[in-house]
């Protein structure tokens, strides 16, 4: 019986990382459109893919939302669907289409309400790539509510300096708080078009996990799992399920910690993609 998982989708990368080589785009890579693993493969809207959900989640539950992030040097491209979370409630975002999918693959709303959110990073300088399978919580380092609501304090400060009273400022702001209340069209009387207002997230430094300058770590032409490890005990229990599900290639994975400055320490499991080259040259 076929076993879901992060760590078992970072195994069939091992397997098959020479593909993270081509210069096809992600969503083209055929590792990342086996139907027999994801229940959901949506290239149009987030997530892209999301895998499969276990009948038994007491060791590995499944059920990863999974966005793919292409870019053709060392940075993360911008998020222009959701801003990127650790955890997401399905119901907050699905259509009705991408839920259907997912039940007729066997993985109903019910069955894990809460996933835990991954996105697959690549860039490329010169020759070199870096593929990061990086947990969404590298780039929430505050709530995404308080995220929203001082992007939106500098805004005000900004249009109305100090001639508005803190109280009635802080009302307004406390108004802007929910992404979901920009992602509606909006028709305006007397308008023939209407009007749509989107949020896009842009990483800063601290959260490029291909930044060589802060995450020496993470070198060139290598494969990478990047899982939280805010709790230090926690370690062994991380690497238990990496080294069950990925069997003998567990052999071939570095493990190491990678510190981020505003949100603490992550485990990551690393392996190379240079070796692939090799191989099939």
């Amino acid at each position: 019986m076929t076993t879901y998982s992060i760590y078992h989708f970072f195994a069939r990368l091992i397997d098959r990382r020479s593909e993270l080589l081509a210069s096809a785009p992600l969503e083209e890579i055929p590792v990342l459109n086996e139907q027999n693993f994801f229940s959901c493969i949506n290239p149009a809207q987030y997530p892209d893919r999301v895998i499969r959900v276990n009948a038994d989640r007491s060791r590995y539950s499944g059920g990863e939302l999974i966005e793919l992030k292409d870019a053709r040097s060392y940075s993360v491209s911008s998020f222009n669907s959701t801003i990127p979370t650790g955890r997401k409630r399905l119901d907050t975002f699905l259509t009705p289409r991408i839920l259907a999918q997912m039940e007729a693959a066997g993985d109903p709303l019910e069955a894990l309400p809460v996933r835990e959110a991954y996105y697959v990073v690549r860039g490329r300088s010169r020759e070199h790539t870096k593929v990061c399978i990086t947990h969404g919580s590298f780039f929430e380092t505050i709530p995404v509510e308080a995220l929203i609501r001082g992007a939106f304090a500098q805004v005000i400060d900004e249009r109305l300096g100090t001639s508005l009273d803190e109280e009635t400022k802080s009302k307004i702001i406390e108004l802007f708080t929910d992404q979901s209340d920009f992602s509606q069209s909006r028709s305006v009387e007397n308008a023939s078009v209407r009007l749509r207002f989107r949020v896009m997230t842009e990483v800063r430094p601290e959260g490029n996990i291909l930044n060589s300058g802060l995450y020496p770590e993470i070198g060139d032409d290598t494969l990478n799992l990047v899982v939280p490890l805010h709790d230090p005990d926690g370690e062994s229990a991380i690497a238990s399920l990496a080294q069950e599900a990925l069997a003998e290639r567990f052999a071939q994975v570095t493990t190491l910690r990678i510190k981020h400055p505003l949100n603490g320490w992550f485990i990551v499991f690393q392996c190379p993609l240079e070796s692939a080259r090799h191989h099939d040259s």
